[in-house]
């Protein structure tokens, strides 16, 4: 683990207190010392930032660091929990809202698979995904059971404020959404119809699910029980695409701390 020191004066000389706090026999400061997780170092854990946030694999990031690829493992899954925290809470204006699916050919999965399987809306049975995008460039995303009216538009509701605009494509789950308290704008995709001209359309939203699905292909296949952890990472790294690699880095070390209730 890290050597504690003072933070003040930076004395290694301290005195553990009834209260949980250090005492630096130097210059007598109190502190809770803050502990990051896994048992790594604050260096530790920048040089693993660093390199996930260039997108490199478990074993290259061992390689690069040094470290037990194991540990690195546990540390991005540790990571990506993290930034599933760093996400709007609520959005408002104009907003997109549309739901994909992800996921291999339903041919190509396993057959138990296969035989529990049921279609999701717009059959098929790939997982679904919905996701609300704020013109301002953000995005939220989240896995859901299915692409009914009864799932979106309480998401909807939780997620944007009332009175604001909703743009969508015609799916029959966001009929009556003008009745929850937003003006509803809708594009007739099945009528080739992608924008009306009048800056109703979900252009921007379906950037984002190109977006992801290029980099869920190019990880050649992830466990369902771990996708959230992914979407999550990818909804971070796109709201955070025009940030330097320097404050990126110091978010999700913001992140970690705030996880460990530094």
């Amino acid at each position: 683990m890290t050597r504690i020191v003072c933070p003040r004066c930076h004395c290694a000389k301290l005195y553990r207190m009834s209260t949980g706090k250090h005492r630096c026999s130097h210059c007598r400061y109190d502190f809770r010392p803050h502990r990051l997780p896994l048992y790594l170092t604050r260096d530790e854990w920048k040089a693993i930032i660093t390199w996930f946030l260039l997108e490199q694999s478990s074993q290259t990031i061992a390689n690069k660091t040094g470290i037990e690829r194991k540990r690195v493992l546990r540390a991005l899954t540790y990571i990506r929990r993290a930034l599933i925290r760093d996400v709007p809470e609520v959005f408002s204006g104009t907003v997109e809202v549309d739901e994909t699916y992800v996921g291999g050919r339903w041919i190509n999965k396993r057959k138990s698979i296969r035989e529990k399987g049921t279609k999701r809306g717009r059959g098929t049975k790939k997982q679904p995904v919905f996701g609300i995008l704020c013109r301002s460039g953000l995005v939220w995303a989240e896995i859901v059971e299915n692409v009914e009216a009864a799932t979106l538009q309480p998401l909807i509701s939780s997620k944007v404020k009332k009175g604001s605009i909703i743009c969508s494509d015609s799916w029959r789950a966001y009929t009556g959404i003008a009745s929850k308290g937003f003006v509803h704008r809708m594009v007739n995709h099945g009528e080739r119809e992608y924008s009306d001209g009048k800056g109703n359309h979900i252009n921007g939203l379906e950037g984002f699910w190109g977006y992801l699905k290029r980099k869920l292909a190019a990880k050649g296949g992830i466990r369902r029980d771990t996708l959230f952890l992914y979407l999550g990472e990818y909804v971070w790294r796109y709201n955070h695409r025009k940030e330097s690699e320097k404050m990126k880095l110091k978010s999700v070390l913001e992140l970690l701390e705030m996880k460990v209730g530094g």
